[in-house]
């Protein structure tokens, strides 16, 4: 066997440990019984190599029932998931992320997803004013629990968060199918306590289950300063002041896909299953670059994301819109 037939072979032997070590914590159905939906996964930012998704626009793949996107009241919960977080929050993780939600909504950042819609048909392109479009409105941060009287599975798989995003949905009070189609639940774990695969795979990833609530968007959030460097640590600030960049950035991205793709994978995707914060994931210079932007609520380091309409249509990662 020559150099190059070894190499293929252990490089097809990492993948594949890869791909079960993941799904080995990815059960088809929850432990209430709800059928789980797809994840969509955030690379690490040493598996991008400058545009993770590729040059083509996002097209509509028909939604989920006709649902999407995010539209109208467009409602972020925020859930600290276990006794883990008691008295343990090193990096302030939890008053960061409560700080961006509480500003982003309304944003020229997060503008970019109003031109993209639902009840158009598949394939479609451009919007141009057809079906419902994704809204952007000023308070998109609804709640947030602290669900600490026990402890949290620790590196918990699909089935229990996608069980703790439907005791979410319970706890806010959205308990009919329609008031969870413009929700999101954010499960954030508490530090050491992350899914399996975090910071080697991925940073996060969003995804959905059906409950007696309806269809239920949640994302699976770990601690992201756990993960240092590969999750956004010191990606766009230096020093001290940049170890908790990622938070936002990784935080930013799955929300944005969440508006754009609720149900993944039935709402924009481009050609090779990039949502708008894939494409634009890990840039470091130039056009789309990650960069600090000012809130009403404090400076925050995001990525940009993909929009259809830039360059005269071309497409482009903007942080504005």
């Amino acid at each position: 066997m020559n150099r190059s037939h070894v190499i293929f072979v252990v490089t097809l032997a990492i993948t594949i440990v890869v791909v079960i070590t993941l799904a080995s914590s990815i059960s088809p159905v929850s432990a209430k019984g709800e059928v789980l939906h797809p994840f969509h996964l955030m690379k690490v930012k040493h598996a991008c190599h400058h545009n993770c998704g590729g040059g083509s626009n996002l097209s509509y793949h028909g939604g989920t029932n006709g649902v999407g996107v995010e539209t109208g009241s467009d409602k972020v919960y925020l859930v600290y998931w276990g006794s883990q977080w008691n008295n343990n929050d090193p990096s302030g993780e939890a008053a960061i992320q409560q700080k961006f939600f509480n500003g982003v909504g309304g944003s020229s950042w997060n503008n970019s997803v109003t031109q993209y819609c639902e009840g158009v048909s598949s394939g479609t392109v451009f919007c141009n004013g057809a079906g419902t479009a994704a809204t952007n409105p000023k308070s998109v941060l609804a709640g947030f629990w602290y669900d600490n009287a026990s402890a949290a599975p620790s590196k918990p798989g699909q089935s229990n968060l996608a069980s703790e995003a439907i005791n979410a949905a319970a706890h806010f009070g959205n308990t009919s199918a329609s008031s969870n189609t413009t929700v999101q639940y954010v499960i954030n774990t508490a530090t050491g306590n992350n899914a399996s695969g975090f910071g080697t795979q991925y940073c996060a990833w969003h995804s959905s289950t059906s409950s007696s609530y309806g269809n239920i968007a949640y994302t699976n959030m770990p601690y992201i300063t756990d993960a240092g460097a590969s999750c956004g640590a010191n990606f766009v600030n230096s020093g001290s002041a940049g170890l908790t960049d990622g938070i936002t950035i990784v935080g930013g991205h799955e929300f944005a896909e969440t508006e754009t793709d609720i149900y993944p994978s039935t709402g924009w995707l481009d050609g090779t299953g990039s949502e708008n914060g894939d494409k634009c994931a890990w840039i470091s210079s130039g056009q789309g670059a990650a960069a600090d932007i000012t809130l009403s609520t404090g400076t925050f380091a995001v990525q940009s994301l993909w929009s259809n309409a830039f360059n005269s249509g071309a497409g482009g990662c903007v942080l504005s819109y």
